[in-house]
């Protein structure tokens, strides 16, 4: 991860989830303070960021509401009640989080699977050759994916042309390919 050679990776955060195992784990001391509150509020089970979502809303709404009310959305004491609307914001967000628990525990339970690029065909995007690396897509289940290739013998293969995929870089970057005659 990070900045290797020039190539930077990205990692989708979105729609990570805090599993269970992950914050319980093999479970052999008792729970720590922290692991019982991402559990107990619906931190975990649930897309992290779905439930991160409804707290900020829900304290938004508590804290707009309250000062409304009161009139003291504009000094010292509307601040001590967005800080106070904190914690009941976490058990509004726990009663309105709990019944997508069944829905996103049956949901891509397993994640995606990895693809296998090896032994496929693929259609040059770029022109590549000795250690210019380039593009190819590749046509996965109705899916046209795109990914980084390199010259297995670093022989120039032009763009639009059919390589196949013969191997994977040792840095797990890109694709090594040689031309594929039909």
């Amino acid at each position: 991860s990070g900045i290797e050679g020039g190539n930077m990776d990205f990692e989708d955060i979105s729609n990570t989830e805090i599993n269970q195992e992950d914050v319980v784990g093999k479970r052999r001391k008792p729970l720590k303070w922290w692991q019982i509150f991402l559990i107990y509020f619906n931190f975990v089970g649930l897309p992290f960021m779905f439930t991160f979502t409804f707290w900020i809303f829900v304290w938004w709404f508590i804290t707009t509401l309250v000062t409304a009310i009161t009139a003291s959305y504009d000094n010292f004491i509307g601040f001590g009640i967005m800080l106070l609307a904190l914690f009941p914001s976490l058990f509004v967000t726990k009663i309105l989080t709990t019944p997508f628990k069944g829905f996103f525990k049956n949901l891509n339970k397993d994640g995606d699977a990895p693809i296998d690029y090896l032994g496929r065909k693929a259609t040059l995007l770029s022109t590549i050759s000795e250690d210019r690396m380039g593009n190819a897509e590749v046509s996965v289940n109705g899916d046209s994916l795109s990914i980084y290739v390199k010259s297995l013998t670093g022989d120039p293969l032009p763009y639009g042309s059919s390589v196949l995929i013969i191997k994977r870089s040792p840095d797990r970057n890109y694709y090594l390919v040689q031309s594929y005659n039909e």
